[in-house]
């Protein structure tokens, strides 16, 4: 009688099979929103009760440079701050999904081993679409319009997803990286909030500290702020006439870049290194 020696689904190849593993994949993350209303529900709430204190409460003691709309000011940086949080969002499916075992029952089965991460980012950017739809008309409601052509507002809109795109990379590196739900919400949210709120999301970078508006001006978060604004015709003053003031939407693409270049290679990496 002789021993049959049992072996793991071999992984499918080719860029067909990766393309469609990575589509089940986010089509599973996408079923679990219906099914956990609560993980929208209250991420809608947090970024709809910053606009309405920051509107309401704090918008009459902040002036603008050059006059204008607190509101219509505000508004794209609650779009940026909530995409930004990107980041959280899927480091903490993705540690939830170790700690479950999920990604090994992945690693189990004949698929592309890439449609793990892609799946899980190609979800969080349709999930953060939907919470940029319902912000809009959150904005709509308190007084934000646009200014522009419809293209313009399409392209800040495709600028926000793809920036989503960015951040859940470095997100996906940091569920891979921490141990469980506790510390990647906790490591998310101290690296993420000083970057939302040393920007000029919320205040004019005038109103900063000279040694902290560089800082502010730079920031990835900004510079998409100032991008969003200029495409949509909204209040966008600047400390200056450098290359941020100048050209927003390149150094946003630029930042995009970078943020892919760094944290996708990472996350691959730590993605092998826990499969063998």
């Amino acid at each position: 009688m002789t021993a049959t020696k049992l072996q793991a689904p071999a992984a499918t190849g080719g860029l067909r099979n990766a393309i469609s593993d990575g589509l089940i994949v986010t089509e599973r993350n996408l079923k679990r929103i219906p099914r956990i209303p609560e993980l929208a529900i209250f991420a809608i709430l947090q970024s709809v009760m910053f606009v309405l204190l920051f509107a309401f409460v704090f918008g009459g003691a902040i002036p603008l440079p050059g006059g204008g709309s607190y509101r219509e000011f505000l508004l794209p940086g609650i779009f940026a701050q909530t995409i930004a949080f990107a980041a959280a969002t899927t480091a903490i499916g993705i540690t939830d999904d170790i700690n479950k075992g999920i990604l090994d029952r992945f690693r189990s089965l004949p698929m592309a081993r890439s449609a793990v991460l892609s799946g899980r980012t190609l979800s969080d950017v349709i999930y953060n679409g939907g919470i940029l739809v319902v912000l809009m008309l959150s904005g709509l409601a308190v007084g934000w319009r646009v200014h522009s052509s419809v293209l313009e507002f399409l392209a800040g809109v495709g600028l926000l997803l793809l920036f989503s795109f960015a951040m859940s990379w470095v997100g996906v590196w940091l569920g891979l990286s921490v141990p469980t739900v506790e510390v990647a919400q906790q490591v998310s949210f101290t690296t993420i909030f000083p970057l939302t709120f040393l920007s000029n999301i919320f205040v004019p970078p005038q109103t900063l500290p000279s040694w902290l508006q560089p800082v502010a001006e730079w920031n990835p978060a900004s510079v998409l702020t100032s991008a969003v604004r200029e495409l949509w015709g909204n209040p966008n003053p600047y400390v200056g006439n450098g290359f941020p003031a100048g050209q927003p939407v390149l150094l946003t693409l630029i930042w995009v870049v970078i943020l892919l270049a760094v944290f996708a290679p990472l996350a691959v990496r730590r993605y092998r290194s826990m499969s063998r």
